[in-house]
C-alpha cells in the first residue's frame, strides 16, 4: 500500500509539474527578447506536489476507513473543550477574556484592522440572518443580498430627500428589508429544493437591475456618494473615531443578533422551523403550518440584512449595484455552510475567517486567494459539517425518571 501511494504520488507531481512548466519554469522578456528557464521553481513544483499528494492520500484513507485514532492534537483540544464546557468557573474566564478583548481591540490597532473588522462583523449578521432562512428553515436562499441591498439604499434615499439620520434609517432599513421579504415569501412558497433557489436567485437579481437602471432615484451604475458616516450628537469626531464607533454599534447589533437568534432556535417558531427543514411533509402532517413558517422565516433573516445594509452605507459613505452581486450573495452561503448548518458559533466563526483571512494573506500577493481556495476545499472534505457543526440535543432517561415512569404504569 505505502509502494502504491508513492508511485501515484509521483506520477501526480510529474503531471503537475507538466501542466504548470510553461507559467512557473519559462518567464519570456518580450522587452529585451530573452528567455529565462528557472529550474529551481520546477524542483519546488515536483517535490511540493509529491509530499502534498502522499499527505492528501493517507488523509483521505483515514477518513474513509473511519479511523478512530486521535493525534496528540485532537486528543489535547477535546480534553480542554471537555474541561472547560464542565467548569463554569473556566468559563466565565473566558467570557470575560474574550469581553475585555472586544474592548480594548478598537485602541489598541490601526485605522486599516478595524475597517476590515467592521466589514467581517457586517457579514456575521448577514451570515446569522441566512442561518435562520437556510440553517434552521432549510429553505435554499440565493437572493438574500437583496435585503442588505435595501438596507443600503433606504439610509442612502432618505438621507437625502428627508435628511434622516442614520440612527433613525436603522430601524427603518429593516423594516423595509422585512417587507421585501414578506414579498419575496409569497410567490415561492409552493416551491423547494433548486426551484427555490432559482427563483429567489432571480428576485435578488431583479432587484440590482432595478436599482441598476432606475438612474434618477437611484443614480444607477454611478451609484450615491457622500453619504453620511454615523455620528453623536455634540461631538466632533474624525475618521478614526467615527470607525471606532461603527465597530461599537456592529459588537452591539451583532450580540443583538446572537441573543435573537439563540432565543428563537429555543423557541416554538425555531422547533417548526428545524422541524420544517427535516420533513417538510412529515412536519405538515404533524399540524404545523409551513406557509407561516417559511413567511417568518424570510422576514426574520430579512430585517438582519436590512439593518447591516444600512450601516454598510453609513461606513463606506458610498454605494452601487457593483457591490451586491450574486457573489455576495453565494458568500454569505459559503459562511453558513462552512461554519455549520444551524450553528450559531460556526456561523459567527466562518464569518470572520472568510472575511478577515483573505485580508491576512495579503503578504502572499497573487497566491491568497489560491490558498484561501485551497483551504476552504480542505475544510469542506474533511469537516463537511462545518467548523463547528450543530450539537442536537440529545435526551436520556435516567433510574429516577424510569422508576417513576414504571411506578405509574407507562
Amino acid at each position: 500500500m505505502l509502494k502504491d501511494k508513492l508511485m501515484r504520488s509521483f506520477f501526480v507531481s510529474l503531471w503537475f509539474a507538466v501542466l504548470t512548466f510553461p507559467i512557473m519554469v519559462v518567464r519570456v522578456n518580450t522587452i529585451e527578447d530573452t528567455v529565462t528557464w528557472r529550474w529551481g521553481n520546477l524542483i519546488m513544483v515536483l517535490f511540493g506536489s509529491f509530499v502534498l499528494s502522499f499527505l492528501w492520500s493517507i488523509a483521505l484513507e483515514r477518513k474513509s476507513t473511519g479511523s478512530k485514532k486521535q493525534t496528540i492534537v485532537s486528543k489535547t483540544f477535546n480534553n480542554l473543550r471537555a474541561t472547560v464546557s464542565d467548569n463554569r468557573n473556566i468559563k466565565l474566564a473566558l467570557v470575560a477574556i474574550i469581553l475585555l478583548f472586544v474592548v480594548i481591540f478598537p485602541f489598541i490597532t490601526s485605522f486599516y484592522q478595524m475597517s476590515i473588522m467592521n466589514t467581517a462583523l457586517m457579514y456575521v449578521m448577514l451570515g446569522l440572518g441566512l442561518n435562520i432562512v437556510i440553517g434552521l428553515g432549510g429553505i435554499l436562499h440565493l437572493g438574500y443580498i437583496a435585503f442588505f441591498l435595501v438596507g443600503s439604499y433606504s439610509y442612502a434615499l432618505l438621507n437625502i430627500h428627508f435628511g434622516l439620520n442614520f440612527w433613525l434609517a436603522l430601524p427603518i432599513g429593516g423594516f423595509l428589508a422585512l417587507i421585501l421579504g414578506i414579498l419575496i415569501a409569497v410567490p415561492v412558497l409552493r416551491l423547494r429544493g433548486d426551484y427555490l433557489a432559482i427563483v429567489t436567485l432571480a428576485f435578488g437579481e431583479i432587484t440590482r437591475i432595478v436599482v441598476e437602471n432606475w438612474s434618477s432615484l437611484t443614480g444607477g451604475p454611478s451609484g450615491i456618494r457622500s453619504i453620511p458616516r454615523p455620528a453623536i450628537p455634540g461631538l466632533d469626531l474624525n475618521l478614526t473615531d467615527t470607525a471606532k464607533l461603527v465597530y461599537f454599534i456592529m459588537i452591539v447589533l451583532a450580540a443583538l443578533t446572537i441573543f435573537i437568534t439563540i432565543r428563537l432556535k429555543d423557541s416554538r417558531i425555531g422547533r417548526a422551523l428545524i422541524a420544517m427543514r427535516e420533513d417538510e411533509i412529515a412536519c405538515q402532517s404533524m399540524g404545523i403550518n409551513t406557509t407561516r413558517m417559511k413567511v417568518i422565516a424570510f422576514a426574520l433573516g430579512s430585517v438582519f440584512a436590512g439593518v447591516a445594509g444600512v450601516v454598510f452605507a453609513a461606513n463606506t459613505t458610498f454605494i452601487n449595484p457593483a457591490s451586491f452581486t450574486i457573489w455576495e450573495s453565494v458568500m454569505v452561503l459559503l459562511i453558513v455552510v462552512l461554519g455549520g448548518m444551524g450553528s450559531i458559533p460556526g456561523v459567527v466563526v466562518a464569518a470572520l475567517v472568510i472575511k478577515l483571512l483573505p485580508e491576512y494573506l495579503r503578504a502572499f500577493s497573487q497566491y491568497r486567494m489560491l490558498v484561501f481556495g485551497a483551504v476552504l476545499i480542505i475544510m469542506m472534505i474533511f469537516k463537511p459539517d462545518g467548523l463547528l457543526p450543530e450539537k442536537r440535543k440529545h435526551y436520556s432517561f435516567t433510574d429516577d425518571d424510569k422508576a417513576e415512569m414504571k411506578a405509574e404504569g407507562k
